[in-house]
């Protein structure tokens, strides 16, 4: 047993198990008849492989990346039978999480070298964003760190109650300001706020859409330049939240925050509602951008931190 699996506690591991069922269940079931009376990998085995890869949104582009690195083993091998193929897959699917390595960490931990840790969340409305924020806010605490929030998604009063909720709820502090105010001047003061209070990390919300007359663009730009004045590098880590459930529909959302702003990693959330959990492994091959956090359920500890071998052991577990 690995280093890695010895960290990633059985119940976190169970958590996962369970959120990756229909997933599990709808490749698997489909992969069975695919090659139910074949004895070897063939054409006809690996086109029902394409298929059943892009219903699961792993990704045009992924699959058939997948699939020629298939190919080419079944080339090189010359005879591979159809057993063989759930091993291939799963190494396969691991190498392509491999190539986007965003660290081994299987918890909340923060990096070291700043304080406070500062991330700016980013997403469209209705992904999850502020759960997760309330989330994360409710892990770090656990591990003992010092917590701050800026309710700079201030285009929505909705937003600014939901994250004061979580706020107490966790019992951290929220800086708000009333509706309609400066998003930017939010997040001025809840850094200033992280460094009086010697927080170790202050998470910022933002708008996931904004009124046509300010550019998504421009407004995340103002509040990174706004943010600089009180700590320098800010923001350290930008989060992009994205709705695992949506498919490939969140590869287009992610596109258009690459767009507006530089995203350092990913939460994919919801991934537990639906058959499609392959987008964790399209949206991290496509984007190049680490796949942080994964959201298994609606509990707190439901927020994972993504583990490439842990998610691919579950996703293949019992096959």
């Amino acid at each position: 047993m690995s280093f890695f699996k010895k960290l990633f506690s059985k119940e976190k591991k169970e958590t996962l198990d369970k959120g990756l069922e229909k997933t599990k269940t709808s490749v698997f079931s489909k992969l069975s008849r695919a090659i139910a009376g074949k004895s070897k990998v063939d054409d006809e085995v690996l086109d029902q492989l394409e298929e059943i890869l892009i219903t699961s949104d792993v990704g045009v582009d992924t699959t058939l990346k997948i699939i020629e690195r298939i190919e080419e083993r079944v080339s090189r091998d010359k005879y591979l039978g159809t057993e063989e193929l759930n091993g291939i897959l799963r190494e396969e699917i691991a190498a392509l999480l491999a190539e986007v390595d965003g660290g081994e960490d299987v918890e909340f931990t923060l990096p070291q070298g700043h304080k406070p840790h500062v991330i700016m969340v980013v997403g469209v409305n209705g992904v999850g964003k502020t759960t997760t924020i309330g989330k994360l806010s409710s892990q770090f605490k656990a591990q003992n760190y010092q917590v701050v929030l800026g309710a700079a998604d201030t285009f929505r009063a909705a937003a600014i109650e939901q994250l004061d909720i979580w706020g107490q709820r966790v019992g951290v502090p929220v800086v708000k300001q009333s509706m309609g105010s400066d998003p930017a001047s939010v997040a001025f003061d809840a850094l200033q706020s992280g460094v009086s209070r010697n927080a170790d990390v202050v998470i910022i919300d933002t708008a996931g859409r904004l009124h046509n007359k300010v550019n998504l663009m421009n407004e995340l730009t103002k509040i990174k330049r706004v943010m600089q004045k009180v700590v320098p590098d800010a923001p350290h880590e930008v989060l992009l939240v994205l709705d695992g459930s949506t498919g490939q529909n969140a590869v287009e959302q992610a596109k258009q925050f690459m767009k507006a702003t530089d995203v350092t990693a990913l939460a994919l959330t919801k991934i537990d509602g639906t058959a499609k959990g392959g987008v964790v492994i399209g949206i991290s091959d496509q984007l190049q951008i680490p796949v942080k956090y994964i959201g298994v359920g609606e509990g707190v500890h439901d927020l994972q931190v993504f583990n490439k071998h842990e998610f691919v052991d579950s996703l293949f577990s019992g096959q």
